[in-house]
């Protein structure tokens, strides 16, 4: 009781520190927010001091999705957007330094050169006609947000929008490019330099002392020399952050135990069976597949894929199976076979002589809410039939009226060919429409509903008869069981606690799992080699606090679970001594061998360095400054570069070149014939530079841009 009064006294006092606790965790939480800038929970980037807003970022990366239907992945769509938004974002720099606009004589040109074509656009005589442009662009904005079509596809106006948008983006960017271009010209000077560099030949003797006479094996790299080769260097060896990690994958996959217990339930559906029904208290007959009748039902009620009613050809049934199959007899089963990632049970049903193409002609009638029906279809289903009725009652009483009333055909494609259709029994068809046309004879004619409307059709010829098949599969796929699956789990489970205090190879190599090495992860990668996109790992890898040697388990998006250990963190600047080392230990090497070979040759003639060094000496013939190629060395431009430089019959002191340590004499110096004008050579290096703006031009813009990226926080 004491103790109750003391804190009751003193309450005033732990609420006041308890408030100061809370208002410092805030204020720190509030500092702390700003130092890390809060800028980046709202801003995808910025680029030369315009933010690209992350909500209207990802609205852009959902609609890429979108138009993809699925065929690339959100971090594919992002990137793609990314690099479209760095594009405007960097030219739109340097579009409003100039002053840039597209005025609306020069969009409406824009518009011409790429809608000219369009039939929409055009007037009587075939001409672009911009009055109709106008129109259309008026009434697209009078029925927003409704489409219409636009050469056959559907536009509304805010599409339209976009796309003037678009097509104005080209327009600036093109205006940009030229005046550019306008201003990269091949002068006269250079001109002539380029003639010269083209046509000035020489004539050289030259001893070559390849680096691959001295044996790596004398020369010793210590990791200093590396370090200092990057210092030197430093453009060569700039790298973004990265990941080296290493994992071991855990596979959900049928055991075999799993196989035989698939064929094995696979193989007590064949036969009938005698089980107890607890209902009747009775013991009851179980039909089998051999034996019942209700075909569709058993398949459909056992198979992870629906029975198919129609017949197959021999061609087209499992390769393996095939002779198999098609020598049953009729109720005979065939199995359980492996196919695939499958076993199957397969019954042949009835077999017959099909032809195995046919050409029909048809009118298709819609209806409303009939596959491929647009706005302009009207009829019910009921209309639509009796349509069909009607039209069909003509062509009966007298076959040549058909081609005069395929106008009332919505089948576009078909009535250019007179309504014909020709095709085989393996081209897909709806199903209603293929089975007429197939188990019909020549001549017949009948009206057919499938999803598209009411078909007309008149069987016009068939081709060669085959024997086909109707076979009943029964299909169950190769999974693992409930049991593999937490043998699985369980293993992955062992394998995490015995690496948290061991080594993660030496862990996987005595339990013969096989580990995975993966270097070079950069912060936006989403595919791991080996597992396909798993942008979760990477995201891990990136995380603030994650060190080399930190290891964590993910699922795996095709069943299973993968543990990945950081093995090294790369962090972004000059790359690492060890990863450098592939590219400047060869540099280095050189290096030395350069050194050791200048060293040691005393000798000062051609001649003499050649018998010293046990090499020949060799010629090379109108050897130019533009292709600067030593015949039997290879491309060496300081080589050649010296042998101009020198006097007719003199000698070269040692030069190091790419391949080796070369000494080179000039035989004869033969410059080129002066021209009386070189606008010639002049225009090709304005052509060179102009074609090197469209190349080069941007990327140089966006190397000179001030990017802040900040995509890894919200992908």
């Amino acid at each position: 009781m004491a103790v109750l009064n003391k804190i009751r006294q003193r309450s005033i006092f732990l609420i006041i520190i308890i408030a100061l606790a809370l208002f410092s965790f805030i204020i720190g939480d509030i500092f702390q927010n700003l130092g890390s800038s809060s800028k980046s929970q709202t801003v995808v980037a910025t680029i030369n001091g315009e933010d690209i807003e992350r909500d209207a970022f990802m609205n852009q990366v959902e609609n890429v999705q979108k138009q993809s239907r699925g065929s690339v992945s959100n971090t594919q769509a992002m990137n793609r957007v990314w690099d479209q938004e760095v594009r405007n974002k960097v030219m739109k720099t340097q579009y409003d330094a100039v002053g840039i606009s597209i005025e609306r004589d020069y969009m409406r040109q824009l518009l011409k050169q790429n809608l000219g074509t369009f039939e929409e656009f055009k007037n009587e005589a075939g001409l672009f006609d911009e009055d109709k442009l106008n129109e259309f662009i008026a009434n697209l904005k009078a029925i927003a947000p409704e489409s219409t079509t636009l050469n056959g596809n559907p536009v509304n106006y805010k599409a339209w929008t976009d796309f003037e948008q678009s097509i104005s983006q080209t327009g600036v960017q093109q205006t940009y490019f030229n005046l550019v271009k306008a201003g990269v010209v091949g002068t006269l000077t250079e001109g002539e330099l380029e003639y010269q560099l083209e046509n000035d030949k020489v004539d050289l003797k030259y001893v070559q002392i390849p680096y691959s006479s001295i044996p790596d094996s004398v020369l010793t790299v210590k990791k200093s020399d590396i370090t200092n080769y990057i210092k030197k260097f430093p453009k060569k060896y700039e790298v973004d952050a990265s990941r080296n990690l290493v994992y071991v994958q855990f596979k959900e996959i049928a055991s075999l135990e799993d196989e035989q217990k698939i064929q094995a339930d696979l193989t007590a559906l064949v036969e009938d069976k005698i089980e107890f029904n607890d209902a009747a208290k009775a013991n009851e007959t179980v039909v089998g597949f051999k034996n019942t009748s209700e075909v569709m039902a058993f398949v459909n009620a056992n198979s992870s894929v629906k029975y198919n009613d129609a017949y197959v050809f021999k061609s087209t049934l499992p390769i393996v199976q095939a002779d198999s199959i098609a020598s049953l007899n009729l109720n005979e089963v065939f199995g359980p076979y492996k196919e695939g990632a499958a076993y199957k049970l397969s019954k042949l049903v009835a077999k017959k002589m099909i032809s195995d193409s046919t050409k029909v002609r048809h009118i298709l009638i819609p209806f409303i809410g009939s596959t491929r029906a647009d706005a302009t279809v009207t009829k019910t289903d009921a209309q639509a039939k009796a349509t069909a009725d009607s039209i069909y009652n003509v062509i009966r009483s007298k076959r040549s009226k058909f081609k005069s009333l395929l106008s009332l055909s919505s089948d576009k494609v078909s009535n250019e060919k007179e309504g014909e259709i020709e095709f085989s029994y393996t081209d897909g068809f709806a199903k209603e429409f293929k089975a007429y046309a197939f188990e019909n004879p020549k001549g017949s004619l009948g009206v057919v509903k499938t999803d598209f409307g009411y078909h007309i059709i008149e069987v016009l010829s068939q081709g060669e008869k085959q024997q086909a098949y109707k076979v009943a599969t029964i299909v169950q796929e190769i999974e693992p069981s409930i049991k593999t699956i937490d043998d699985v789990f369980k293993n992955k489970s062992k394998f995490e606690i015995a690496v948290a205090n061991a080594d993660f190879n030496e862990v996987a190599k005595e339990n013969n799992y096989t580990t995975v090495p993966v270097s070079s992860i950069k912060e936006l990668d989403e595919t791991i080699p080996g597992l396909g996109v798993q942008r979760s790992i990477v995201r891990w890898a990136f995380e603030d606090g994650v060190e080399a040697g930190d290891f964590k388990s993910f699922n795996t998006s095709g069943g299973g679970f993968v543990v990945a250990k950081i093995t090294v963190v790369n962090e972004a600047g000059l790359m690492s001594t060890e990863n450098a080392s592939v590219t400047a230990l060869p540099e280095i090497k050189k290096e030395m061998k350069a050194a050791l070979i200048k060293s040691r040759v005393t000798a000062t003639t051609l001649e003499a360095i050649a018998s010293a060094e046990n090499q020949t000496v060799k010629t090379a013939s109108a050897v130019n400054m533009k292709n600067p190629t030593l015949s039997g060395a290879g491309r060496e431009p300081r080589v050649i570069g010296t042998a101009f430089g020198l006097e007719e019959g003199a000698t070269s002191k040692l030069i190091v070149g790419a391949k080796g340590v070369y000494v080179v004499q000039l035989i004869k110096s033969t410059p080129a014939d002066a021209l009386p004008n070189y606008q010639a050579a002049a225009n090709r290096v304005g052509q060179t530079k102009s074609n090197a703006v469209n190349s080069q031009l941007y990327n140089a813009l966006k190397d000179a841009s001030e990017i802040e990226d900040y995509r890894a926080t919200f992908y």
